[in-house]
């Protein structure tokens, strides 16, 4: 698990529209990255729907937004279109990006133990460190949390 203050481990995940995407596009600017288990599950559809509509502030205030997770380019051009998101989604099907980031873990689900991603948000600093985490995150009011620390920090 990556600490607040350690270097972002790079990466290149293929987006939405098979393009890749990289650690290094954001240098010199913040980075909300944020790891969700699944497209069209609710509480990840709800997450994303809420960085869309902050997405105005966010960039305001420097960032931009990434969401990662399991799911392939084609699930996201889906989900992305479904819901109208308007944030960057990027694919990591083999999770060696979400296990880097410490978000893939043991989890238990009706009696049932499996690996799998735990939600976790990360803010990076136009540095490229990490300058905040949020770990096993509660999607409401997580959005409006994570607009206040990037206040706080800028």
């Amino acid at each position: 698990m990556v600490e607040i203050g350690d270097v972002a481990p790079p990466f290149c995940l293929p987006s939405a529209d098979e393009q890749d995407v990289c650690r290094k596009d954001f240098l010199g600017k913040w980075l909300v990255l944020y790891f969700y288990p699944k497209d069209n599950t609710s509480g990840c559809t709800r997450e994303a729907v809420d960085f869309t509509a902050a997405l105005p502030v966010l960039q305001d205030l420097g960032a931009a937004v990434l969401g990662v997770s399991r799911d392939s380019p084609a699930s996201h051009r889906k989900f992305a279109e479904k819901h109208s998101l308007k944030l960057m989604l990027a694919s990591d099907q083999e999770h060696k990006v979400i296990e880097a980031y410490g978000a893939w873990a043991l989890k238990k689900m009706y009696g049932k133990e499996s690996y799998g991603v735990i939600r976790t948000t990360f803010l990076i600093d136009p540095q490229g460190k990490i300058a905040y985490i949020w770990k096993k995150v509660a999607v409401k009011g997580h959005v409006d949390a994570v607009i206040k620390k990037l206040q706080e920090l800028r």
